[in-house]
């Protein structure tokens, strides 16, 4: 697995042991109507109570790859072909997506998904009776803990989510998976469609709900500079596998991904993707 696997380290002992990532996807492949094949032995790491960020391009299989964890492949025509998923060590990729919603996995879908007719405090109560049966819940499900993290939902509790703009409904949307207190969230494009104001004060409260409740995320995205600000681990994929991963401040210093997901650099390469870029450079080194 790559070296994201690396986790949070427990009390100092004469040999200390890593704990076992949160989220642990190793080599999975994924096909849709048995014949379409998505990821292609895919791996990666969530570490507990930290924040990695999924790139790459449409098409990639970042959101495949989302759905592979919550279990939604099947609703989808599609299927696991080999490899395994585990959450806290134990092997997930057969458990149902209520159930994985139950044990603490959150999954905010792209497009924001509320109940457009319902009230923003309809929509917190119908999130909080999805988790009876896991143990605690409703000890957890507590509203007031979404309208700190989001004043601007308390001031519109009463009105229908179908009428919140865009970056309201994002937030009631993360809310909703806040609600449960999970152990770990699957963010979907956070930012897409939204002002840039707005993706900043959005990204701003997925790092304060990161760091004041330890929930782990994995944050697929296309706007690389609003995920590496907040993330402490990113990777890269293209046409379903890992081109790269790294501690964020390192992946921004590479000249190859500030080309071609930062949008600067010294923009001297004409190759259409990073793929490219690594293969040419192995092949010059080759030749000289």
């Amino acid at each position: 697995m790559s070296s994201a696997a690396t986790a949070v380290h427990g009390a100092a002992t004469a040999a200390p042991v890593a704990a076992a990532p949160v989220l642990a996807v190793e080599n999975i492949e994924v096909v849709y109507h048995h014949t379409v094949q998505v990821l292609r032995g895919l791996s990666l790491a969530v570490p507990a109570g930290q924040i990695v960020a999924l790139l790459g391009s449409n098409g990639a299989g970042k959101t495949t790859t989302l759905k592979a964890v919550s279990g939604l492949l099947p609703l989808e025509n599609g299927a696991l072909r080999s490899g395994a998923i585990r959450y806290r060590g134990e092997r997930i990729d057969a458990v149902a997506p209520h159930l994985l919603a139950r044990r603490g996995i959150a999954h905010v879908r792209e497009g924001r998904h509320v109940f457009e007719d319902l009230t923003v405090d309809e929509n917190l109560v119908a999130a909080g009776n999805a988790l009876i049966g896991r143990p605690g819940a409703e000890a957890k499900a507590d509203p007031d803990l979404i309208y700190d993290y989001f004043p601007r939902l308390k001031e519109r509790r009463s009105q229908r989510a179908g009428y919140l703009s865009g970056g309201e409904q994002q937030m009631l949307a993360i809310g909703r998976a806040l609600l449960g207190r999970p152990s770990l969230m699957l963010l979907d494009e956070p930012s897409l469609g939204l002002a840039p104001l707005v993706v900043h004060d959005i990204f701003q409260i997925i790092a304060r709900i990161n760091r004041e409740q330890g929930v782990a995320m994995l944050l697929v995205e296309q706007n690389a500079m609003a995920a590496f600000g907040i993330a402490h681990y990113g990777y890269i994929m293209e046409t379903g596998r890992i081109v790269i991963d790294g501690p964020t401040a390192r992946l921004m210093n590479d000249p190859d991904v500030q080309r071609f997901y930062l949008g600067y650099g010294d923009g001297a390469s004409e190759l259409a993707s990073f793929r490219e870029v690594k293969h040419y450079k192995r092949r010059k080194r080759w030749l000289s």
